[in-house]
């Protein structure tokens, strides 16, 4: 049994800083912007709240 272009599992998106981006379409870089956006907004949900149970363990050793 052979696959076909169609029958391959879709690799998830990926960005490596640095690669050469002339050879991407516009829909292409578009798409890496979404995705790094989304990468963004994660990193400093994460952020948020490890600077939040930060927050309050000084609270707790202050009193």
């Amino acid at each position: 049994m052979s696959f076909t272009d169609d029958d391959r599992p879709l690799k998830k998106p990926t960005h490596e800083i640095g690669v050469d981006l002339s050879l991407l379409s516009v829909d292409e870089l578009k798409a890496r912007i979404e995705l790094l956006k989304a990468e963004i907004d994660r990193i400093e949900a994460e952020a948020a709240r490890k600077a939040s149970g930060r927050q309050a363990a000084e609270n707790l050793f202050r009193s």
